[in-house]
């Protein structure tokens, strides 16, 4: 997390969206000196952030009026819509100047249109979702994927450094979207790989841990083979992203792949995995789960 104080012409920042991942990155923002004004549907949430120094709002509309900068980081896209589009929303009483970051994984087509809508309005609306799960929030080291105006971008990088330590400007509005969803299919398929690769090794009588040990030395090594892989080993599926979060990820890559024309067997493997494991009430899993379905086994090591 950048030590940088946030300049005075991106203050205040208002912050909706106070869930596993909203909650830590708004209290990266207080540490690194905004003034943030908060909303939440549930007002406990956002009480909660008042003995931190966050100002709390009883409707959106309040929050609107006073900011410069708003932060979104919702669940889905019918949310952000919902925040942006709906009666008392962000079109019709954010103000001009007003520059919108939505740190959310929703559809690009629909991130496109709302950034036109915005810019309309004479706002701007950046996409910037984060990969990094709960522990890159609460440490500021998520990593970025961000599209939009060059110009406004680099307005808001000290936001942005304050809850991200890689931060990439994909393209135009949509561009970090579809960078997100690219993510979530390499993050997919490697979960995929993984569970195949252990129950291959414990097929033929060999200790996955001393697969995964040998892996990590070599080519194949990685950072999901490093965290998700000993997630597997333990039965630890605590949730740091969860399955269901992930299942829709997954539905707005498999809607990618078609409107692209391109027929992805690894996304229809990941999507039936993913459906399966939600299917058994397994959506409050950690994603890392996904790789024992892949695997054609919900079962394994003790969970």
């Amino acid at each position: 997390m950048s030590s940088a104080t946030i300049p005075a012409a991106l203050q205040p920042v208002g912050c909706v969206g106070l869930g596993i991942m909203g909650a830590p990155m708004t209290r990266n923002l207080l540490a690194a000196g905004a003034e943030v004004h908060v909303w939440a549907r549930r007002p406990e949430q956002a009480r909660a952030f008042e003995p931190e120094g966050a100002r709390v709002h009883g409707d959106l509309a309040g929050l609107l009026a006073q900011v410069r900068v708003l932060v979104l980081n919702v669940s889905d896209t019918p949310d952000v819509a919902a925040l942006m589009e709906g009666p008392g929303g962000v079109l019709e009483h954010g103000r001009p100047g007003l520059i919108i970051i939505d740190h959310s994984t929703i559809e690009p087509v629909r991130s496109r249109e709302l950034a036109r809508a915005a810019a309309e309005r004479d706002m701007v609306f950046i996409d910037a979702p984060v990969s990094g799960g709960e522990p890159g929030a609460r440490a500021g080291t998520l990593s970025l994927m961000i599209g939009g105006p060059a110009d406004a971008v680099e307005q808001i990088r000290p936001l942005l450094e304050a809850v991200g330590s890689t931060l990439t400007h994909v393209g135009d509005s949509g561009a970090g979207q579809i960078a997100k969803a690219c993510n979530q299919l390499v993050v997919g398929e490697t979960l995929a790989a993984i569970g195949e690769a252990f129950a291959l090794a414990e097929g033929q009588g060999v200790d996955p841990a001393r697969i995964r040990e040998a892996l990590l030395g070599g080519f194949a090594g990685s950072r999901i083979l490093e965290v998700h892989g000993q997630r597997l080993l333990d039965g630890d599926f605590e949730p740091g992203f969860q399955l269901g979060l992930y299942q829709k990820d997954a539905g707005i890559v498999a809607e990618l792949a078609r409107r692209t024309g391109l027929e992805l067997d690894g996304v229809r493997r990941i999507g039936a995995a993913v459906d399966a494991a939600c299917a058994d009430g397994r959506g409050d899993a950690d994603v890392s789960l996904l790789a024992r379905y892949c695997a054609g086994s919900s079962g394994g090591r003790a969970e």
